[in-house]
């Protein structure tokens, strides 16, 4: 059965965006896929892929503009699930600043670009929600990751700001903050990882290589670790169509430890702890 509401999800391609995807559509809930590639899109009758970069504004503005056109009569959007995203890393000292740049595009920038050009769509559901996709790295920043950690924690702050200034209008905003997702991307840390440290001078490599292979031992071991993704998208659906949404769902044990130990430790202690887990000790 059907209901006359309908999402747009980003990044829904594979991974949490394509489980959330599933999660909307198993619940008769029509879902607007965005992806770069419309064909990465498996064919469902309540699944509409939609070509979207997100950090092209023009794309944007098409992409609503296609879904307001597209929206059967009596279906309306209710939610924007902003879960498109990348991850940046290497140690902060060597940095490409384009490399920076990159991140907080994808990360910060387009997500608002795309929040932009589907609010006034979302205005007119009068319970509109707005997610964001973050990551227990907007609260704890690990080594190795500071562009990743700097976007989420950015896009926290976007996030809380935009939901006390849409409160007016009874819009929703939530984000969702897990940890280790058992998802696709961690078939290619590996190689991502090789890409960086052959990108590193050779005293960048002195200095930090092996921090450098102590993330690399833990993102071949993070997929098998990891929660499922399913599990986030439960997490957006409830934020989505919830009487009372959180404003953050801290998503699986992992997040909730690591949120509660940074909360209570001196931070000290907690560095400790975290340098302790990078070492393998």
């Amino acid at each position: 059965m059907t209901t006359p509401d309908a999402v747009i999800v980003t990044g829904a391609s594979s991974g949490i965006g394509q489980a959330m995807v599933e999660k909307f559509a198993a619940n008769g809930i029509r879902v607007f896929a965005a992806v770069r590639t419309l064909s990465t899109v498996a064919d469902h009758p309540l699944v509409t892929p939609v070509r979207l970069d997100i950090t092209s504004a023009e794309e944007a503005r098409a992409a609503a503009d296609l879904v307001r056109d597209v929206l059967p009569g009596g279906t309306r959007l209710r939610a924007i699930v902003n879960n498109a995203g990348i991850a940046v890393g290497g140690p902060l000292e060597f940095l490409d600043l384009d490399e920076m740049r990159r991140q907080l595009e994808v990360n910060v920038v387009g997500q608002l670009s795309v929040t932009q050009s589907f609010l006034p769509l979302l205005r007119e559901h009068g319970k509109g929600r707005i997610v964001f996709t973050s990551s227990i790295g907007g609260r704890v920043a690990a080594p190795f990751i500071g562009p990743y950690a700097a976007s989420k924690h950015a896009l926290n702050g976007m996030a809380e700001s935009l939901r006390r200034e849409l409160k007016p209008w009874g819009i929703g905003v939530s984000v969702l903050a897990p940890a280790t997702v058992a998802t696709p991307i961690w078939d290619k840390a590996s190689a991502d990882i090789d890409a960086v440290a052959a990108g590193l001078p050779p005293r960048a490599v002195e200095l930090y290589g092996p921090g450098i292979e102590s993330m690399r031992a833990i993102s071949q071991g993070a997929r098998a670790g990891g929660i499922p993704a399913s599990q986030v998208a439960e997490a957006a659906h409830h934020a989505v169509f919830a009487r009372r949404a959180k404003a953050e769902y801290l998503v699986g044990r992992e997040a909730r430890t690591i949120a509660t130990a940074s909360a209570l430790l001196p931070y000290r202690m907690f560095d400790k702890a975290v340098l302790k887990q990078m070492s393998g000790a």
